[in-house]
């Protein structure tokens, strides 16, 4: 059985990019081009990881869903799905308008796994999902 891709972006030009170079490495892609999109779509995909947009023009951002699915609160609709790992795809840091950094430990949202800088690097985007699947 193929492993469940969770792809959240609202460029489709991204979304086209990604999802021909994951579906070409025999990963199922499912897309969502909103925040509210992606949190209907991850509770009924299931996926075994979700790249996520930072920044998205419609309702939620990437950092609002992450946020979403990782809640410990009682009651959480995301039990089932918080766990799973979380990639981050942006160019800038939302808060400090710098690049992500991973030892940056103070701006980097806690329980986001990865990200992925745009233009995305396909090289890198296949390892590291590879690595979380």
């Amino acid at each position: 059985m193929a492993k469940k891709i969770l792809l959240v972006d609202d460029d489709i030009d991204t979304c086209s990019n990604i999802r021909k170079v994951l579906t070409a490495k025999g990963y199922e892609v499912i897309e969502a081009h909103s925040g509210a999109e992606a949190l209907k779509k991850v509770l009924a995909a299931r996926p075994n990881v979700i790249i996520l947009d930072v920044m998205m023009e419609k309702d939620t951002t990437g950092f609002e869903v992450a946020y979403q699915i990782r809640s410990e609160r009682p009651g959480s609709k995301y039990k089932e799905v918080r766990n799973v790992p979380i990639i981050m795809l942006t160019a800038i840091n939302q808060v400090t308008n710098s690049r992500f950094s991973l030892d940056d430990k103070e701006n980097f949202l806690p329980g986001v796994n990865d990200f992925l800088t745009k233009p995305v690097n396909f090289d890198s985007l296949l390892e590291k999902v590879a690595k979380y699947t």
